[in-house]
């Protein structure tokens, strides 16, 4: 087996310049009023989720990328705890998003909590909906 000495930079560590790669800009609801309408909706989710194009088709399946219906956060219409976008269970997410300080009503944090949700389950928590979006991308079901 053979050792190989150590590479030492030539440079100290402090001296070294870090290349920082940008920030990726914010993307607000508060950019895209009025957000009662289906088509800033819409700009908003996929701008969002850019990264993640997917699950700005869960959105489109989940909601028709409508945040609000009649004035209200919407409502499930198979679930009635469903919320928002991305269609959010309270009765199992609220808690949680609670502790995270997030209101699922609200159309920023209701994303937010998908994103998280993705990131942990992949599109998992949104299988019901599968017959729809699943057909567009079969690459991104399971992230894990």
């Amino acid at each position: 087996m053979a050792v190989f000495p150590a590479i030492t930079s030539p440079v100290p560590a402090t001296e070294i310049e870090v290349e920082t790669l940008p920030l990726p800009k914010e993307v607000r609801s508060e950019d895209y009023l009025p957000i009662t309408e289906t088509e800033n909706v819409e700009r908003f989710v996929k701008n969002y989720f850019a990264d993640i194009p997917l699950m700005a088709k869960i959105a489109r399946c989940e909601s028709r990328y409508r945040h609000y219906s009649k004035g209200d956060v919407l409502h499930g219409e198979k679930n009635s705890y469903d919320r928002g976008v991305m269609q959010i269970n309270i009765l199992y997410h609220q808690e949680d998003a609670q502790e995270m300080g997030l209101d699922l009503h609200d159309l920023d944090d209701n994303v937010a909590y998908a994103r998280y949700l993705y990131e942990k389950y992949g599109a998992k928590p949104w299988m019901s909906s599968s017959a729809c979006w699943s057909k567009f991308s079969n690459f991104e079901i399971a992230k894990r």
